[in-house]
């Protein structure tokens, strides 16, 4: 699967996957240091990490339409493209969601959905990775079972806080407002699954 001449598609769907890596372990220090005075920085960081991801990915397609033979069909190099995209998206919503409700005080147990993110995007990195050499890989199917399993961790994470929260919380604002914080958490796992899951589908097409 590997295109030993000119543009290699598989390295730059490895650098945006990086991209929503470095996303996640900035969300992940931002929670986990929480200060209200930083959050413009850390929102001005963020947004460089993924307009990067953006320009390299309009890059590829670029590439993309001048190429007359692909490693592999050009709707799956698309989708899954998008699809990381997606994942970069996702995590910067969560940062933006913060500032947007001005949020001064991260509830305690956010720092664990912020790990399961950074876990998620690590194995879809290593997942994408491992994509070129499909056949011979020892890894991809296991990074694959890891991000679903971490997925599913996600959404334990979800039911789990959006029910403390309803359980603790009056405030019709606060539940408001954390209510779509934890959304927007469970959208990162879900997205990084959809990455797994498109992997998987273009490793069964090719095989």
């Amino acid at each position: 699967m590997s295109n030993k001449r000119g543009y290699d598609y598989f390295e730059a769907l490895h650098g945006l996957s990086k991209f929503s890596l470095q996303a996640a372990e900035l969300l992940k220090k931002t929670i986990s240091d929480f200060n209200v005075e930083n959050l413009e920085e850390k929102i001005r960081e963020m947004h460089n990490i993924e307009h990067s991801a953006d320009i390299a990915k309009h890059d590829m397609i670029e590439h993309l339409v001048k190429e007359f033979l692909p490693p592999i069909e050009r709707e799956d190099i698309i989708s899954v493209a998008q699809q990381i995209d997606d994942v970069t998206d996702s995590v910067e919503d969560v940062l933006m969601c913060i500032d947007i409700f001005n949020v001064q005080k991260i509830r305690p147990e956010i720092p664990k959905f912020t790990d399961t993110i950074v876990d998620c995007c690590k194995s879809m990195y290593v997942g994408v990775e491992e994509l070129r050499n499909f056949k011979k890989s020892k890894k991809l199917h296991s990074e694959v079972v890891e991000v679903n399993r971490l997925e599913e961790e996600g959404d334990a994470l979800y039911i789990n806080g959006v029910r403390n929260l309803y359980k603790n919380t009056t405030d019709a604002v606060e539940l408001m407002v954390w209510t779509e914080i934890y959304r927007k958490l469970e959208k990162c796992c879900d997205a990084c699954e959809d990455v797994a899951n498109e992997i998987e589908s273009i490793v069964m097409k090719n095989s």
